[in-house]
């Protein structure tokens, strides 16, 4: 039997609303624990280790992927959920599958893919996630999709809060199998959004100081960070490389490696320091709405006024500021925005030449574009595209457009 130890507000066994298509309980695993695994196994998930985050997969091998981005929302907010006595495994699924539906070359791909399907029921990459889940993984006789829980799929849907304007495919989803779309989602979905935030203003400076995109002094005078700068800047003349990082060479060589060891461990501890203020001050926080709140059932959270997971004013005022400023100096670098370009403009002419052409999809694709009408034949052209690896779409791209590439 198993068994929870929870908070009355978290999402609860006893209350769990089931799947759309009735399975057995297993004897040894939660239903959300079946979810978490199920969402690891997917094709789409292991698809997540060759999509970007930032940088195109082929940049570099250290730089985060969708995947290493979705395990470290994952442990961030597993962490959080523990802390707030959530449901730590819902917390988690919810974590690892909420990047499901992106595209190859990150938002570069999906802004591509919105502007091909404007006037054909659009793209978006949260409904692309429930649809990935819901329809296109086919692994079981019985059903399609991967049949998760009714929890997983409102935090699927609702992480982001009450969907005002639901997508035509959330609408179509939502008559089979209504997810309360005017309420917002259980904290555990709200707890994995905003570990989403955390992640990405961590990972994403990380990326950016290694990448030689940012400096140092770029980031000094942000709020949060500039602070763990001035903090890990002064542990590093405290401590300073140890004797096998400092390689044992001599002269300028030796020089350098020193520097670049000391630099790397500022770096670090920077980003350490930065997510560790951003986890405390959201369980804080957070914890302060719910003992105003009180609330004594999940559905108490998911009618609240406004959501309960949530950072003070002063951090999430600050977290703005961040994410402008990494809008426009790393986002927006010329080096970066090179790239983009070519990644839309390689989405745009693969989504034209198969909507044109549907004979030249693959097996599986050719035939359901075939059976489609004009909508629908684009849309199976979309699903195609979007569970592209970044590699694979650049190869697709090169074999339908040049002469040398046959096959």
């Amino acid at each position: 039997m198993i068994s929870q130890d929870v908070a009355p507000y978290a999402v609860r066994l006893e209350t769990a609303r089931g799947r759309l298509h009735a399975e057995d309980d297993a004897p040894s695993r939660s239903p959300w624990q079946r979810d978490r695994d199920r969402v690891i196994h997917s094709a789409g998930f292991r698809t997540l280790q060759y999509k970007t985050q930032v940088f195109i997969n082929h940049e570099g091998d250290f730089f985060r992927t969708r995947l290493t981005h979705s395990l470290e929302v994952a442990q961030i907010a597993r962490s959080v959920a523990r802390q707030l006595r959530l449901d730590e495994d819902l917390t988690e699924a919810l974590a690892l599958a909420h990047d499901l539906g992106h595209t190859p070359f990150g938002h570069a791909g999906e802004d591509a893919l919105k502007l091909c399907m404007k006037d054909w029921g659009g793209f978006d990459h949260n409904t692309q996630s429930l649809r990935l889940v819901t329809h296109l993984e086919g692994r079981y006789h019985d059903f399609d999709g991967l049949n998760l829980t009714w929890e997983t799929l409102e935090g699927l849907a609702k992480h982001n809060g009450p969907v005002r304007r639901p997508t035509p495919y959330l609408l179509e989803y939502d008559a089979r199998h209504p997810l309360a779309l005017e309420s917002y989602a259980s904290a555990e979905a709200q707890v994995a959004a905003l570990s989403d935030d955390i992640a990405y203003h961590g990972h994403d400076l990380d990326d950016g100081l290694r990448a030689g995109l940012l400096e140092f002094d770029d980031i000094a005078g942000l709020p949060i960070v500039g602070e763990a700068l001035r903090r890990a800047m002064e542990g590093a003349r405290r401590g300073g490389p140890t004797e096998s990082a400092k390689g044992g060479g001599e002269g300028a060589n030796a020089g350098l490696g020193e520097r670049y060891d000391r630099e790397r461990r500022i770096r670090h501890e920077t980003i350490r320091q930065v997510i560790n203020v951003l986890v405390t001050d959201l369980t804080r926080q957070t914890r302060a709405n719910i003992e105003a709140l009180r609330p004594k059932s999940a559905d108490d959270i998911r009618h609240a006024p406004r959501p309960v997971v949530a950072f003070s004013e002063t951090i999430a005022r600050d977290n703005k500021e961040i994410r402008k400023f990494l809008y426009a100096r790393m986002y927006r670098h010329w080096k970066v925005n090179r790239m983009t370009r070519k990644a839309r403009l390689a989405t745009s002419e693969v989504f034209g030449i198969l909507s044109e052409d549907p004979s030249l999809l693959p097996d599986g694709w050719r035939e359901r574009a075939k059976a489609a009408d004009d909508r629908e034949r684009r849309r199976v052209v979309a699903d195609y595209i979007a569970g592209m690896t970044d590699r694979f779409a650049m190869d697709e791209h090169r074999r339908l457009t040049e002469l040398s590439m046959l096959g």
